[in-house]
């Protein structure tokens, strides 16, 4: 018999806000969270997901939303999700969960994007201190390819996947986190040489019941008093999978969580069209609602047979990622360099952020000479299907870093020439990206070998 059409298990409608849905989504990771649905091993489902602003970012003619978007929200996720064998158990504590990515895309209805830069004084990104102000983007899709008004002459196919896909942490493992990540707050200022390279960005996002979504816990009541003090927020990647934002998880893909309570309690949101290695603005994917559909397995005591803890604890793992067969084939790249020094000339010791900062402002600046600006070019990179390598990691004190880009996404030739041609540099791209002025204070990077 022909396999059943996937049952749809976490249904999104477009016109309702993420509390309104009939399957109650959230943007907190916690071991009390109920689970919305049950799938067995071997079911094929489906699970629909609203944008991760839960529908705050708009179609339209401005970058006010980006600017002003609560980031206490983020990210909306759909489930949890209880994960039974065969006989109707539970995946238990120490087990392996394999999902497989079966197929995905846009929801129906919704074939668009956004990408963006974040204020400086909300979030930022990897280069707010040379970008403070808020930026938009809007792309289009058509098939397995996009483009956008906002970046002309450029067209690409999307490697379409979760940013987030993870299981629920023990209440151990979520007071592991809830600890560590307060200490960093509290101490690394001083202890965190690379927060004068990446300065005011948020060094940690803490539990905070602002803006919180629990799915079927009931605001107001004391149960949700409690767990929106201790939930954590979806920012990071963790233990449990979480924020990876990794682009090659897409069709045929297989993901093997750590289960760490009974059912495992899958979790997914975030869904991109089209991502950069790095993500590097942030909002940087075009972001986009969309599905998954989704086939489990449980892999018994697999946490033990396969993950080595590389911590204090057994709960200190990390997941195994399986990258599917189908992606978009580009033959010819350019590659940026970048060393860890950073713009002030400033030596660091082996820092591949600091060398990953310098090939993406090199990208930047170099394509900025085809008539880009460099918002434009910031954006593109961040969603666009490059490519970031660490070359090396050893060789002191220099960590190099490389950033690939596909040529083939460009009307022109991008690559340097001996001969002026008038497809060169210098072509006029308009119109610019959607931008807002930055009202904040501090100071501003500036590459004094760079181009203004």
């Amino acid at each position: 018999m022909a396999p059943t059409t996937p049952r749809l298990v976490v249904p999104i409608d477009l016109t309702k806000k993420p509390w309104e849905q009939k399957q109650p989504l959230h943007n907190r990771w916690h071991p009390d969270l109920p689970p919305v649905a049950e799938v067995k091993v071997g079911e094929i489902f489906r699970v629909e997901m609203i944008d991760w602003t839960g529908g705050f970012i708009n179609d339209n003619d401005s970058a006010d939303d980006v600017k002003t978007v609560d980031l206490c929200t983020v990210h909306y996720l759909s489930g949890p999700i209880r994960v039974l064998d065969e006989e109707g158990n539970p995946a238990k504590p120490g087990d392996l969960l394999a999902v497989e990515i079966c197929n995905l895309g846009p929801l129906p209805g919704a074939e668009w994007g956004y990408s963006g830069i974040f204020d400086r004084e909300n979030g930022g990104g990897f280069l707010t201190d040379h970008f403070p102000g808020a930026a938009k983007a809007i792309w289009y899709f058509e098939g397995i390819y996009t483009h956008s008004p906002h970046i002309p002459g450029v067209r690409f196919p999307g490697l379409t996947h979760p940013g987030i896909i993870g299981t629920a942490p023990s209440t151990e493992l979520l007071q592991i986190w809830n600890e560590r990540e307060r200490e960093l707050v509290e101490t690394g200022l001083q202890s965190m040489k690379l927060c004068e390279v990446l300065h005011t960005r948020p060094l940690a996002n803490l539990p905070t019941p602002k803006s919180c979504l629990l799915g079927k816990i009931e605001e107001g009541t004391p149960e949700w008093d409690k767990i929106a003090s201790e939930a954590a927020r979806t920012v990071p990647g963790r233990e449990n999978g979480g924020n990876c934002d990794i682009k090659n998880l897409s069709r045929g893909s297989k993901i093997y969580l750590p289960v760490f309570v009974d059912g495992a309690n899958l979790s997914t949101g975030d869904m991109h069209f089209s991502q950069g290695d790095g993500e590097v603005s942030f909002c940087g994917a075009i972001e986009m609602s969309g599905f998954l559909e989704l086939k489990c397995e449980i892999i018994k005591d697999g946490m033990r047979e396969y993950l080595t803890p590389m911590g204090p604890t057994p709960l200190h793992v990390n997941p195994i990622f399986e990258i599917g067969p189908v992606e978009p084939r580009f033959s010819e790249w350019l590659v940026f360099e970048g060393i860890s020094v950073d713009e002030h000339g400033k030596q660091h010791y082996l820092d591949a952020t600091v060398a990953y900062k310098r090939a993406v402002l090199n990208a930047i600046d170099y394509l900025s000479k085809f008539g880009y600006t460099k918002e434009q070019v910031y954006i593109l990179l961040s969603c666009c299907p490059s490519e970031g390598r660490l070359s090396g990691i050893v060789d002191c004190p220099n960590a190099c870093a490389t950033l690939a880009i596909p040529t083939s996404i460009f009307d022109q030739d991008i690559r340097p020439k001996s001969s002026k041609i008038p497809m060169g540099p210098r072509v006029v791209k308009k119109p610019d990206v959607l931008k807002c002025a930055y009202d904040g204070n501090l100071p501003i990077t500036k590459n004094p070998g760079g181009s203004t």
